[in-house]
């Protein structure tokens, strides 16, 4: 027996329906497609909101790039499991443990607080670089008060003077510098939060196992001591054990390794990152007078 009226059941499928369509709608009108190339003749639709967040760059103050995105692995859809091999034969490059090289490339967590002040000439030895909205190390003069201070290439600066410095842009964070009294000036700072430190072991040919150019990784051996610690390409190395090699040559740094006992700690930064850091600081500037005194432990 046919009813006059909808049943109950019958009006909620159509306020689902509606529901449905409203949300379309909705999506439609906020939202467009990104399509990628994915290898052969294959696409990725990657829908990003149009008004509801901002873009990458202007959230980030960096360009980012398919390409840079694809530096990061999937997470593997696996379950660890208890290993019956003993902790020793897990290694798989032991290390020093009382190496010098590691303590001087050790990344401290945590905020630390430093004092300096300037020269003669009204100068610290620091410049500056924007980059996600945070405010971090591109140069450190030799022998300048930055350098006696401790700041390496790619701390960031958190405060100056008890301001935080979180949002301000390259010039903002210079200027604010130059204006800051002669006598005294404090910051906060984080120990190079981009960077990550390598140990390495070399073989019997005094290598470790991979191949760089202008700083910059661009191979990896197989099987070498650098494959097996995660050492990655399209990486810049910043120092060897320790030691800021940015604007060194090649022949240069290839003597600190030699002079390096068997275990070596290099600190490594994405390469993307690093040019960014780099961009508008001169090559000559860097190569003459960038700090790359041995730090003391």
């Amino acid at each position: 027996m046919s009813s006059l009226y909808p049943s109950l059941e019958d009006m909620k499928v159509d306020q689902m329906a509606r529901a449905q369509q409203a949300h379309t709608a909705q999506v439609q009108a906020t939202s467009h497609a990104i399509a990628y190339p994915q290898g052969q003749g294959q696409t990725v639709t990657v829908v990003q909101s149009g008004s509801l967040y901002p873009s990458l760059t202007e959230y980030m103050g960096l360009e980012i790039t398919p390409q840079m995105m694809a530096m990061v692995p999937a997470a593997p859809q696996q379950v660890a499991v208890r290993s019956n091999v003993s902790p020793s034969q897990q290694m798989v490059a032991p290390i020093t443990g009382n190496s010098v090289g590691l303590r001087r490339a050790e990344i401290q967590p945590g905020v630390r607080e430093i004092i300096l002040c300037k020269d003669q000439d009204g100068k610290i030895g620091l410049r500056l670089q924007a980059v996600n909205k945070g405010m971090f190390v591109s140069f450190v003069h030799t022998n300048s008060p930055a350098a006696l201070a401790g700041l390496r290439f790619g701390d960031q600066i958190i405060q100056i003077n008890g301001e935080n410095v979180a949002g301000w842009d390259t010039d903002k964070g210079m200027k604010f510098l130059k204006k800051a009294a002669p006598e005294r000036i404090s910051m906060a700072i984080r120990d190079r939060p981009f960077e990550r430190t390598i140990t390495l072991q070399k073989d019997s040919a005094g290598t470790v196992g991979f191949v760089f150019k202008e700083n910059k990784i661009t191979a990896i051996v197989k099987d070498s001591s650098a494959a097996r610690n995660g050492v990655l390409i399209d990486h810049h190395m910043v120092e060897v054990n320790g030691q800021n090699v940015v604007g060194l040559k090649e022949k240069e740094i290839k003597a600190i390794f030699e002079s390096c006992d068997r275990t070596v700690t290099i600190t490594i930064l994405p390469s993307f990152i690093y040019e960014h850091i780099m961009k508008s600081i001169g090559s000559s500037l860097v190569k003459k007078h960038m700090d790359h005194s041995i730090p003391d432990v």
